[in-house]
């Protein structure tokens, strides 16, 4: 008995500085509010645990150029990687994440402008970025990050498939196929588009163009990202519709090898508006979708995927955008800020207990700063091992 309890407690002594030291590092790039001079722009890496003793502490801040407008953060596979796309002077920047103090470095992309979304394929050699100031795709090699090809299909009365103000892209490799959205004009967000574009992966080819509204031409409702469900037989994405208040989906034929597309949510009857990112848990049965005006974050199963059932709307903050999961799916993170628009702008970070299904606490570090937060994403895993 004494020896149970003597190994009892050397496990409670080794485990607590462990407990002591909980963390959740968050890596946020950041700018100005509108307004606030002189212009900032940064990333901050904030501790966004609520159990922590850190909780809301910016751990680094790494100044960025403020005329470069950084817009998301993206990881490669392994999250050795991470590149910062632009909105300004600078398309494309990347960091080698497993050398500390980080250090952006250029990747030269001349035919990009007001760079947007990335991903990247499954076997670790190409890169795929959306430029929606030039309505092209640069595909890039991942490995030397050079750019090695550009995708272009100009909007034409003859051309029936084209690429128009590219934001949102997804990439299935089992099928071969991206899909880009056609979203705004970067200059003054007008002029928006009402189609997405399937591509040829591996070749670059341009397939088709195809409408997601059942409103008459031009309807404006601006699709804005489409996300593939990882796994899913037939191959599947979900695809917000940022103006025209919905959510369709693009499910793959085997037999056509093309895509049905179909509306299978309106937050219209909801009173939400402009919605924005999707995102699903490592299950690949809950979907997390965000509506910026006013801000929510939605979660819905996904278990029939043609049948997406909202589960909880959860109120964040004016502007809700990204939004990223806690390792444990404990908790989820939103980035309450898109693009410094009016009604759009809280800056602040909400932090939502999925069990409760709640909001449990609000991150206000760079909003009491006069800044607002772009984009929101978790340092990898690894940075917690001591091995590294």
């Amino acid at each position: 008995m004494k020896t149970k309890f003597i190994a009892l407690l050397l496990a409670l002594i080794f485990c607590y500085p462990l407990l002591a030291q909980s963390e959740i590092l968050a890596m946020l790039n950041y700018e100005s509010k509108p307004k606030v001079t002189p212009r900032r722009e940064g990333i901050a890496i904030i501790d966004v645990d609520p159990r922590s003793t850190n909780f809301k502490k910016i751990l680094t801040d790494i100044p960025l150029p403020p005329d470069l407008v950084a817009h998301h953060i993206f990881y490669n596979k392994n999250a050795s990687k991470a590149y910062l796309t632009s909105l300004g002077s600078n398309p494309l920047q990347v960091m080698n994440m497993k050398l500390f103090p980080y250090r952006l470095k250029t990747i030269d992309v001349p035919d990009c402008k007001v760079a947007e979304d990335m991903v990247f394929s499954d076997d670790k050699k190409t890169w795929y970025l959306t430029c929606m100031g030039t309505s092209n795709v640069i595909v890039g090699d991942a490995k030397t990050d050079k750019a090695i090809k550009t995708i272009a299909a100009p909007v034409s009365k003859s051309n029936m498939a084209f690429i128009s103000y590219p934001h949102g892209i997804g990439l299935a490799d089992d099928i071969d196929r991206l899909i880009v959205t056609s979203t705004v004009r970067p200059s003054d967000l007008g002029d928006p588009g009402e189609t997405v574009t399937v591509i040829e992966a591996s070749s670059g080819n341009v397939l088709s163009t195809h409408k997601l509204s059942d409103k008459p031409s031009p309807s404006g409702v601006a699709p804005v990202e489409v996300v593939f469900v990882p796994g899913a037989n037939p191959a599947m994405a979900y695809i917000s519709v940022m103006f025209g208040g919905t959510v369709w989906s693009a499910t793959w034929e085997n037999g056509s090898k093309t895509f049905k597309f179909q509306q299978v949510y309106d937050f219209n009857p909801d009173k939400q508006g402009v919605v924005l990112e999707i995102t699903y848990n490592q299950n690949h049965d809950r979907m997390f979708v965000t509506t910026a005006k006013p801000g929510y974050l939605n979660v819905f199963d996904i278990s029939l995927p043609a049948q997406p059932k909202l589960i909880k709307a959860i109120p964040t903050a004016d502007g809700a955008h990204h939004v990223v999961l806690s390792p444990d799916e404990r908790y989820a993170f939103v980035q309450n800020s898109f693009l410094n628009l009016p009604e759009m702008d809280d800056g602040s970070i909400s932090v939502i207990d999925l069990e409760k299904f709640e909001k449990v606490a609000t991150i206000d570090t760079l909003k009491k700063q006069g800044f607002n937060p772009n984009c929101i994403v978790l340092l990898p895993e690894w940075h917690h091992d001591p091995a590294h």
